[in-house]
């Protein structure tokens, strides 16, 4: 059970927030998840719902990269709604249950397709280090850009932040409370 109630009902915030309320349902659906607790701050909710859009949706990563980069962020900060939400859509985008269990179990990813163990790589390294080495930053800029680093650093931060909250408010999955191996 999450520590403070989670807003899933248009009603349970002000009329002025409403329409924040309305884009994130409209947006993702339904109120769940980061979005039941960080309403209790409509505009953070709606800000942070703003960039997710992008991240998600919009950005010009790979499916399959960023849902590495987000499934990485997850274990790294060991965060299980993450984990449980988006294991699945990385799988339905391409990625192998091979390159989730080099994740999952923090191993090593000299034996995963070079595209995912570079994201792997950088991930690890801003959540755990703080910052990424110099060759592992060359190379992603080598690969992606300068829009494409800065748009994959924006997602494993976004994701990083959004771990924070769930981990803090102790928010669960709907669908049971799935544990990392």
């Amino acid at each position: 059970m999450a520590r403070i109630k989670q807003i899933t009902s248009k009603n349970e915030v002000s009329d002025q927030h409403h329409e924040i309320f309305d884009s994130i349902a409209s947006s993702r659906g339904r109120i769940s998840g980061p979005f039941s607790v960080l309403l209790h701050s409509p505009e953070v909710a709606g800000r942070a719902a703003h960039l997710g859009a992008y991240i998600r949706f919009e950005s010009l990563l790979k499916d399959d990269e960023r849902e590495v980069a987000i499934i990485t962020a997850a274990r790294e900060m060991n965060c299980n709604y993450e984990w449980a939400a988006h294991v699945p859509i990385a799988m339905e985008a391409g990625v192998t249950q091979e390159v989730v269990n080099v994740i999952n179990k923090r191993t090593s990813t000299n034996k995963v397709a070079p595209n995912y163990s570079l994201v792997i790589r950088y991930a690890r390294q801003l959540i755990n280090d703080k910052k990424v080495d110099q060759e592992t930053f060359d190379q992603a800029v080598s690969k992606y850009g300068e829009q494409g680093v800065t748009e994959l650093t924006a997602a494993i931060g976004y994701y990083g932040m959004l771990a924070c909250a769930l981990n803090v408010f102790e928010v669960t999955p709907d669908s049971g409370k799935p544990t990392l191996i």
